[in-house]
């Protein structure tokens, strides 16, 4: 009996084994389930759910972002997803919008949707923080995704969208607004009441200013000439000047007159629009034939009194294509170098370009009732600035569409990855060249780029250079004007394992809030709360400065994360004036753009050490620490 009850254990032991071997491996980990829809709560079907792990972005992060076509590291989603597909867990969206992934191992994971077709734009609202295992378990994730714009969607502008929209009326006071205005004119569309020094610049012109165009020097950029309010002691030196009046209607004009030969006829043009004025300068944009062209500018903060040219009240603005040194005589501005082929793009709604066979171009944009002005001569005004559908898209078909329909046929940048929203600002604001070689990121057919379009599709469709060109980089941080993007994705903000940013991470494109250059957090200190809501170990700015530089800062200091973290490298207008004199009287300008790359750098910065003060990046060691309170020499 003992030796028959052994065969039997033996063989129910050996049959166990078996069986275990040929069973499918029990489930480790946890269960992630969750829904998937749209704005309007349409559940979105056969979308893939994808757990994208954060770790593989953390090592993203430690490789140097090199701005190019065809980068498998400038989209911490997407480049990531193309790199390890198989190696992700994810999920397929039933009839309902349902999911679940099984077998999720302990870790952190963004959560990134690719739609079935083109209905809906990849990434969803989940895409750019991090989440745990344990966070996920046992919840319901609820994913939204954004709509697309259709290939035949048309622009509606602004009003049409403001008719439903009501709340975002706000835009109206942005900057982006404002920047092309009819000489000293709101339209409907604009409300400059924030900004009450707005005209000053313009003032002046209408107060019946007079320029002297002097010293031509053929080497330097758009600012040939100098520029004075006197006529020279020198008249040799003068070649053209400009006065400024205001005709029987209100409308401002400028004559420009031959200096050098007095039998050359004057040449009258009206000043149409400013362009700018909200913040730091304003230009002035002339009517020549069909075409706008860009002439003088106006400094806020500029002074006379500064030795620099570019900083001055003042400042030349491409007077040269009005005059011919060679000839000695007046002349109009190059066809080619217009503001509708060189600038138009990225300020107008539904951009588009028409060269006439007199070979003069023409910008248009979508005809809006309460746009700025008529610029394609059909009777209608044109929105001649930034406005909705320049980053939510064509909005004919959303307009046309059912309440059901509604979120499938615009774009909502807050339900992409950032990579994806971030580029709707970061095609005008990182300096590129598309099609018409120039900054302007069009394509082919001089077409800008659909709102959610990838940055590879971008950079390989729109750009013949990617980014700025080596001149208008200080070797890392930004020193030419709107390239804040340039900085930004070059910055740990863009590529890290917790939460990816956005620009509308800090920034409100409505403009609901009452700071100038759109901070979110309305009521609270420009410069701190808004990044101590995430950055909370920092919150103690005392021991947070003291452990970082060795000296305490406290409240009485006014001493901001930005002052440190956002100094000013780039220059648009005459910066903040002298910065650190130095002991043999040269000085470190400020300047007034801040950089996006969130990175200090320290006093012994080689575009300091040994380099011509007057050109080199502002740093705060020489401007918010050593204007201020510290003697540099006494700083570490």
């Amino acid at each position: 009996m003992k030796h028959r009850y052994r065969v039997v254990q033996f063989f129910l032991t050996a049959m166990g084994m078996l069986l275990m071997m040929s069973a499918p491996a029990m489930a480790t980990g946890i269960t992630v389930s969750g829904v998937v829809q749209d704005g309007s709560k349409q559940v979105v079907a056969k979308a893939t759910v994808y757990l994208i792990q954060a770790s593989d972005v953390e090592e993203m992060a430690k490789t140097k972002l090199y701005p190019k076509k065809n980068a498998d590291n400038d989209e911490p989603m997407e480049d990531n997803l193309a790199a390890n597909k198989d190696k992700y867990k994810k999920g397929l969206s039933d009839k309902q919008g349902n999911f679940k992934i099984a077998g999720v191992a302990d870790g952190k994971y963004f959560i990134y949707v690719v739609p079935a077709d083109s209905t809906y734009l990849p990434g969803g609202s989940k895409a750019n923080t991090s989440v745990s295992s344990q966070e996920l378990k046992g919840k319901k994730v609820e994913i939204l995704l954004s709509g697309n714009i259709s290939a035949d969607a048309t622009f509606v502008g602004t009003s049409s969208c403001l008719e439903c929209h009501k709340a975002y009326a706000t835009e109206k006071m942005t900057l982006h607004k404002l920047g092309i205005r009819v000489a000293g004119k709101d339209s409907k569309l604009q409300d400059s009441s924030r900004f009450v020094e707005f005209d000053n610049g313009l003032n002046i012109l209408k107060a019946g200013a007079t320029f002297y165009f002097t010293n031509y020097d053929k080497e330097r950029g758009f600012d040939k000439y100098k520029i004075s309010r006197e006529m020279p002691k020198d008249p040799a030196a003068a070649s053209l000047s400009a006065t400024f009046a205001v005709d029987g209607k209100g409308n401002v004009t400028v004559k420009m007159q031959n200096l050098k030969d007095p039998s050359d006829p004057p040449r009258v043009y009206p000043v149409e629009m400013t362009y700018g004025g909200g913040l730091y300068k304003q230009r002035y944009l002339l009517r020549v034939g069909k075409s706008l062209y860009p002439f003088l500018q106006f400094n806020e903060h500029g002074n006379d009194a500064y030795g620099n040219r570019t900083r001055q009240q003042f400042r030349d603005y491409h007077a040269d294509w009005f005059y011919d040194e060679e000839a000695k005589k007046l002349k109009n501005p190059p066809i080619a170098k217009s503001f509708d082929k060189e600038c138009a793009s990225c300020h107008y709604t539904g951009y588009t370009l028409t060269k006439l066979d007199s070979g003069e171009y023409v910008a248009g944009a979508v005809n809006d009732p309460n746009g700025e002005f008529d610029v394609d001569g059909d009777g209608i005004p044109n929105e001649l600035n930034v406005g909705c559908e320049s980053c939510h898209g064509a909005g004919s078909a959303h307009v046309k569409a059912s309440a059901a329909k509604k979120a499938a046929t615009i774009v909502s940048p807050n339900k992409l990855a950032s990579e994806r929203s971030s580029l709707i600002c970061g095609q005008c604001h990182s300096r590129p060249q598309g099609f018409l070689n120039n900054d302007q990121p069009v394509n082919k057919d001089n077409k800008m780029m659909v709102p959610g379009t990838s940055r590879n599709d971008y950079l390989n469709n729109y750009t013949t250079r990617e980014d700025a060109a080596p001149g208008d980089i200080w070797e890392s941080h930004s020193k030419s004007h709107h390239q804040q993007y340039l900085d930004f994705i070059r910055s740990s903000k863009y590529r890290n394992g917790d939460q990816i940013l956005s620009c509308s991470t800090c920034h409100d494109p409505h403009g609901s809030g009452s700071f100038k250059h759109q901070m979110r957090q309305e009521g609270v200190t420009p410069g701190n709360t808004y990044c101590q809501g995430c950055h909370t170990a920092q919150k103690d700015i005392v021991k947070h400065t003291e452990k970082a530089v060795g000296m305490a800062h406290g409240p009485e200091t006014k001493i901001t994360c930005t002052n440190c973290h956002q100094f000013k490298t780039a220059q648009t207008g005459a910066g903040f004036g002298k910065g650190l004199v130095t002991e043999d009287g040269k000085n470190y300008w400020e300047n007034d753009i801040t950089s996006h790359l969130f990175i200090v750098p320290r006093k012994d910065n080689k575009h300091v050490k040994g380099v011509d003060p007057d050109k080199a990046m502002p740093i705060p060691y020489t401007n918010s620490c050593g204007i201020s309170c510290h003697d540099p020499k006494s700083l570490q």
